[in-house]
């Protein structure tokens, strides 16, 4: 075998893991990243640049007692997908989306856990009961869901990354769409324009993925359904990005993130991440149950989604064991370990 032909694999196959890593950072196609190549590292390096916003807060949580290392600690990624349109802040307007994405060193794992945005919730810094995609508005911008996500879970949010529903469709469209099993029949009518959707397999566009990621009214089962089509949105978009070949497109696909996305993952952490590319084909999806409410106290009546206790003390056991996270009031912190 040539030298030429050996480093031409080689290159492939770090293609390929850049484009994996890229998917785990952002809500539905991230940033990936793996080293090596000059002209996807350059592209990369631009787009994270571009990209960056620092919190109010600084450079952790204030759960942490020191700014965790990427390259040696476990660590969380809040995912969200902002409701914002052309020429609106993104970082102030409602979260559409939640989802927190939390990495094991060790184990090289993944889970992602799915918030419904109706959840009725305690907003941090308020002191108020309200659904949790109205923190951002009602509060201090990004900050303020991260703190309620923060309290709500009981883990540290190490770093955050936001994407606006425009960043969805073009990042879905510039990788030649995604494969998606619909999960029941449907239409989804917005601005006049209607969208059909048949139960069964199906290769979707930006626009037809968005919908689907959006859809909750047509669906049985709510907020919960909605969630569980995010989570299927992005597997599509993951596995679309580990064939993605085409160097021609992927300038597109660096272009479509670095105008839509907001992130306070730096170029330096965002190299750490190739360590979990080989997990990203098998992440474990997690997602908060509860029932419906409507609340009818102030003469109006407002859907809330009332989150099951028990739900969330499960959830919250399984990020604890995949953080190694040990909580301020829990017995074996009270012990002193």
């Amino acid at each position: 075998m040539t030298d030429y032909t050996r480093n031409d694999r080689r290159k492939k196959r770090r293609s390929k893991k850049i484009l994996k890593t890229i998917l785990i950072t952002i809500i539905v196609a991230f940033l990936a990243l793996g080293g090596g190549i000059v002209y996807f590292v350059k592209q990369l390096q631009d787009t994270a640049a571009g990209s960056y916003n620092e919190l109010k807060r600084g450079d952790k949580s204030a759960m942490r007692a020191e700014p965790i290392d990427i390259d040696k600690d476990n660590f969380s990624v809040l995912l969200l997908g902002s409701d914002a349109r052309e020429g609106e802040d993104m970082e102030n307007t409602r979260t559409d989306s939640i989802i927190v994405a939390t990495f094991n060193k060790s184990a090289h794992s993944v889970i992602l856990t799915s918030i419904p945005r109706d959840s009725y919730v305690e907003l941090s810094g308020l002191g108020i009961m309200d659904k949790i995609n109205h923190a951002s508005a009602k509060g201090d911008g990004i900050d303020s869901t991260i703190e309620t996500v923060e309290n709500l879970l009981g883990i540290p949010i190490d770093y955050h990354a936001l994407i606006n529903f425009a960043g969805l469709e073009r990042v879905v469209d510039e990788l030649g769409g995604i494969d998606v099993d619909v999960t029941y029949t449907f239409d989804f009518t917005e601005g006049g324009r209607t969208l059909h959707f048949k139960e069964g397999p199906a290769t979707l566009d930006g626009e037809h993925a968005l919908a689907y990621s959006r859809e909750r009214k047509s669906d049985l089962k709510g907020d919960l359904g909605r969630g569980q089509r995010q989570q299927q949105v992005i597997k599509a978009i993951i596995q679309k990005a580990t064939s993605f070949s085409s160097i021609t497109r992927f300038q597109g696909v660096m272009d479509a993130i670095g105008d839509n996305l907001r992130t306070d993952l730096q170029f330096g952490h965002l190299l750490s991440l190739h360590g979990y590319a080989g997990s990203l084909d098998n992440i474990e999806m997690l997602q908060l149950e509860g029932d419906d409410w409507w609340d009818t106290s102030t003469g109006k009546r407002i859907y809330y989604f009332k989150v099951l206790d028990e739900s969330l003390a499960e959830v919250k056991q399984r990020l604890w064991e995949h953080l190694e996270w040990v909580p301020t009031n829990s017995p074996a912190n009270a012990a002193g370990f």
